[in-house]
Parts: C-alpha cells; structure tokens; sequence
C-alpha cells in the first residue's frame, strides 16, 4: 500500500499592521525631514501687492505735484511768468511719468517704452523751446494720470492692506485684478504716443540717410574730379606749356604736343559731361521723365522697353529720385543680371508714382546681397517711398518702387 505524502501547506506572509506603518511615518526618524516652508504667494504675486501698497504714496506725491505746480502756473498765465513756470511743471512731469513707467517695468512686468526725449536744442530759441513743452502730448497725459490717481491710490491701498489680514486666501485674485486695472492705466496714460512717435522715429532715420546720401554723394563727385577731370586738366596743361616752349625750336614736335592736348580736352570735356549726368542730367530737366529714362535705356547693354504714363510731371525731387532708381537698377541689369531684355514702366495710381523694373535673367537680387539695392531702399525711404524686391533664383526679377506724387512747382523769375 503506498501512502502518499501530504502537499506542503502554503505559508501565508504575515499582514503588516497599517497602524504600526503610518505611526512610523508619522514620527520623523532620523534620516526622514519635513518640507520645507514656502511661502503662499507666487513671487509676482507679491510684487503686485507692493505696488498696489505704494499706489497711494506715490498718487499723494502726484497729486500735490499737479496741484501745486501746474494749477499755479496755469493760474500765473495771465502774468509774464505763468507760462514759464507751467511749461517747467510739464517738464517735471514728464519725470514722474517716467517713474511710474520704471515702477510698472519692475512690478508689473508691463513693459512700456519711453517716449523720444523733447528736441529742445534744435528749437530757434526760448519762445519756441516753451512752446514745445506747452504742447507736449506725453507730459499732459502724466499730468492726466497722477490727477486721477488718488482716489485710487487711496481704494487700492486699503483694500490690498485688509486683504492681508482678513481676506488673505482670495488677496491672489484681488491683486491680479487691481494691477490689471493699474496696467491699463499705465499703457493708455504714460506710452508714448505709437503712431506719432513712430513717424518720429521714422523722420528721424530718413534725415539721418539724406545726410550721409548727401554726405557720400559730395565725397564721390570730388573723387571723380580729383581722378578724372581735374588729373587730365593738369595733364593738359603741362602738355601746352611744353609745346609754347617748343614751338620755336621743334614745331613738328610742338604741333604734336597741341594734337594730344586737343585729345585730353575732347576727355576732359566727356568726363565733366558724365559726372554732370550723374549729378543732375540735363535732359531730365529739359524733357522729363520718360526721355531721360530712355536715354537711360539706350545705353544698357540689355534691349530695354519703357513705358512711361504719367499725366504731368512731378515735382523736382521726386522726378530726380525715380531717374536714379530706374539708372541703378538697369546699371544692375546690364552687370549682374545674364538677361535678355528687360522692362521699365512708370505710371501714376492717385497720389503715388509708381516704377517697375523688370527683366529675364537669373534672378537671386535680394535686399541684403550688396550696398546697391539696401541704398535704393534707404533713399526711398526716406521720402516715404516703398522699395519691394520680387527676385527667386532662376528669374525672372520683379523690382517696384513706389513715390509719394508732388505736384510740379515751376520757379518762378
């Protein structure tokens, strides 16, 4: 008879008590730390609460400043020294506006740029001076804001100091919401002025490229002088004076000397006749637009058609920028471009000019390739002009520049 072996019994792990394991974490061991102890609030958060705190000191400061100062300069106009001592307040607040814009920058991370400083010196002299201070757009809406500024200087101080102490869990929400209303204050009150002060900017740039275009146009007119015209006169000269010394003694030699003089003359006279060209030429001035572009025309290397429609013609300015413009892009042509013909057509769309140079050549011209095109578009900028560059690699290249139109004004006697 055969007994078999009873099966092993399985041994059951012994249940850790979860009462004795949660009472180990609860009493902190050695090597076990609690967390540290952070603070409740984001630190934007309290950034926003000390400006809402120092909303009413610096509102007071604001206040008593346009009390005082402004009302009694205004107060003073009808005397010789009220308008001096108003346009001295508005310079001040222009100060305190620009504390305000540096407080909003730090704690409200609002970030406003500062307005182009006055151009006091470039005023004739003081009368002018004070009157650009008089009507200062940027120092009047400081003066605006720290007008309006108590009462919530005042709202704004309370309600965030009891917040602290009864309301602390909603403060968060309480501050975003302030300071939201503070940062619309400061972006409709203290920015500047976009679309003025960009067309400042703007006016300032475009000045300072007719200087340096006036500046490099000057320098180039005297190297082609100095390199050209002026070299083959000194040439011609000496070559006369020694053919006066030799006309007695050898006048084959010195009717020779006379000969290669009349040649430098005939050079000397094409080289003025170019740099003339080049400075202003004579047959815009007599015929217009349209002959002095196919003029132009006639001496590229491309066969160019043009087509000019205009119903007169523009003033002085204008015209001569449009015939330099049509001359570089076709001096480009003829060296850069490997085309075949090209296209210049100009015509006049209400109070713009309009110039589109066209041809079939390998394309790839861009904007930032070299000085010629970037110097196109800064010249035309800087008479509110538009200079577009449509040129993909392979061709065909589409270049459009577009001119404020100004009437003709004839000179008169």
């Amino acid at each position: 008879m055969t007994v078999s072996k009873p099966a092993p019994t399985a041994v059951r792990p012994r249940a850790v008590p979860v009462e004795s394991s949660s009472a180990g974490r609860d009493t902190p061991g050695r090597d076990e730390q609690l967390p540290r102890v952070r603070f409740a609030y984001h630190p934007q958060t309290w950034k926003e609460i000390a400006h809402l705190l120092t909303n009413l000191p610096m509102s007071v400061v604001g206040f008593v400043y346009v009390m005082t100062v402004l009302f009694t300069g205004a107060t003073l106009t009808l005397t010789v020294v009220g308008l001096p001592v108003l346009a001295l307040g508005l310079l001040g607040a222009r100060l305190i506006g620009r504390f305000e814009r540096g407080r909003a920058r730090m704690l409200l991370a609002v970030r406003v740029d500062e307005p182009s400083p006055l151009p006091l010196r470039r005023a004739g002299n003081v009368f002018q001076g004070m009157w650009l201070v008089l009507k200062d757009p940027v120092a009047w809406r400081t003066v605006l804001y720290d007008f309006i500024r108590l009462p919530w200087g005042i709202l704004t101080f309370v309600v965030t100091l009891t917040s602290l102490f009864v309301l602390w869990p909603v403060l968060p929400f309480l501050a975003r919401g302030l300071t939201n209303a503070d940062r619309a204050m400061v972006r409709a009150l203290l920015c500047p002025s976009d679309e003025l002060e960009r067309r400042i900017a703007e006016l300032e740039s475009d000045r300072g490229v007719v200087v340096d275009t006036a500046a490099a146009d000057l320098r180039r007119i005297e190297r082609d002088l100095h390199d050209g015209a002026q070299a083959r006169l000194v040439n011609l000269a000496m070559g006369l004076g020694l053919a006066k010394e030799k006309l007695l003694e050898d006048p084959d030699a010195a009717s020779l000397m006379v000969d290669e003089a009349h040649g430098e003359v005939k050079l000397a006279l094409q080289e003025l006749r170019d740099l003339a060209r080049g400075i202003h030429p004579a047959v815009l001035t007599d015929r217009g637009l349209d002959a002095a572009l196919s003029s132009v025309a006639s001496r590229c290397t491309v066969p160019v058609q043009v087509t000019a429609d205009l119903p007169a013609r523009p003033a002085q300015a204008i015209e001569g920028i449009a015939y330099f413009t049509v001359s570089e892009l076709l001096q480009n042509v003829s060296k850069h471009s490997g085309a075949r013909s090209a296209f210049v057509e100009v015509w006049r769309v209400e109070d713009r000019l309009l110039i589109q140079v066209r041809d079939d050549g390998r394309g790839g011209a861009r904007l930032d390739g070299g000085t010629g095109m970037r110097g196109l578009a800064d010249r035309l900028g800087a008479v509110d002009g538009v200079f577009v560059v449509d040129s993909p690699v392979g061709g065909p290249t589409t270049v459009t520049a577009e001119l404020p139109w100004r009437d003709r004004t004839e000179p008169t006697a």
